[in-house]
């Protein structure tokens, strides 16, 4: 008897693993007709899974202290065996997870997948979506170079246009009047331990409420049939589905190796498209580099403060678009999901692709 089969049995008569692995994959039915969208989730979490390993790689080495940080990962770029090659994909995998996770919502939206009764599903997805921003801007500071002392500087002003309590956020995010020691440390404790935390526990209510409420089929071809209105919980049934392993898993491997074999040529090849020459600069406080600007996915945020008078019209709207993103499910009450069917939402879909992709641009050449 084998070692293998030995402990999956000693794990059966414990746990029930058998029932458990047959209900989760082979016996998990998925509608026949699901597409290629439906594997980034899978590719998200192959990618944040390396984002936590290289991470705590990087903690090995890197100091969290003003005087050292930059010597600490310059070290790691230069001396540490192969330590280029982490903290190269550790930072260009942030940006690759971020294009995911916009093609992965963006997705959600056109197939309208975020409607009754997957609200929850679509929340916990969104907070997601902007808690993995603020880890991207919480670890932006911490090489402690030029471009991300002042790209954080930049950033941390923004809430300063709000009356009465702005100031008070901006020194609470700095920990001062200027981003210093204080900054790093907070920014460091939340990068490393709280934020994680919090991620993690999105995730798995993400999972359990996709796991729950079922996978939507998509809404194409002439034999698609809306969901009837539920009025109790019942676990969705795909009479006639594929598999979840191994059939649908074979699609979700190909996917994934797509992604890790970009991440590979961008790292191996290209890692400057991501780190511009000021991120190999140690910061200083009393030089401002000329055109530093945030991430490409801050950069609608960026413009978007500029091209109002006032920082906190930008910043307003700001607010009332990602509310009205977030509340989505409970203003879409329409049971249509075809987006052939709905040509105002598939106008103001292409809209607001356009302007993002505009604003963000226009912020770039700025």
């Amino acid at each position: 008897m084998s070692l293998r089969k030995t402990l999956v049995d000693w794990l059966d008569i414990r746990l029930g693993i058998r029932d458990l692995l047959e209900q989760n994959l082979t016996n998990y039915l998925l509608p026949r007709k699901i597409n290629i969208w439906y594997t980034l989730g899978a590719v998200l979490l192959t990618l944040f899974g390396l984002q936590f390993v290289t991470g705590i790689l990087l903690l090995v080495y890197y100091v969290p202290d003003t005087e050292q940080a930059f010597a600490s990962v310059q070290a790691i770029m230069n001396e540490v065996p192969y330590g280029w090659l982490i903290r190269n994909l550790h930072a260009v995998g942030s940006n690759l997870i971020v294009v995911a996770l916009l093609l992965h919502m963006l997705s959600v939206l056109f197939m309208n997948a975020y409607k009754k009764p997957r609200e929850l599903t679509w929340l916990s997805g969104f907070l997601i979506f902007n808690l993995t921003l603020v880890l991207c801007l919480t670890g932006y500071l911490l090489p402690w170079s030029q471009l991300s002392f002042w790209a954080t500087t930049v950033a941390t002003e923004a809430p300063g246009a709000i009356p009465v309590i702005g100031d008070d956020i901006v020194r609470f995010l700095r920990g001062g009047a200027m981003v210093g020691d204080a900054t790093l440390g907070r920014f460091f404790a939340l990068h490393v331990m709280g934020l994680p935390l919090v991620f993690g526990l999105l995730v798995g209510v993400h999972l359990f409420c996709v796991r729950r409420a079922g996978i939507s089929r998509p809404p194409f071809g002439e034999d698609y049939q809306g969901e009837p209105p539920r009025y109790t919980f019942e676990h969705e049934h795909h009479p006639g589905g594929i598999p979840f392993f191994p059939n649908y898993a074979v699609k979700d491997g190909a996917v994934i190796c797509f992604f890790l074999a970009v991440l590979a040529v961008l790292v191996f090849f290209a890692p400057n498209l991501f780190i511009p020459p000021s991120a190999f600069e140690p910061a200083d406080p009393f030089v401002t580099p000329p055109r530093i600007k945030p991430e490409w996915y801050f950069l609608w945020a960026y413009q978007t403060l500029k091209v109002f008078p006032s920082e906190l019209i930008g910043l307003g709207i700001q607010g009332v678009l990602m509310t009205l993103l977030a509340l989505l499910p409970f203003l879409d009450r329409s049971p249509e999901r075809r987006p052939a069917k709905r040509p105002l939402f598939l106008v103001c879909f292409v809209l607001g692709i356009l302007a993002f992709v505009g604003i963000s641009v226009w912020g770039h050449l700025s």
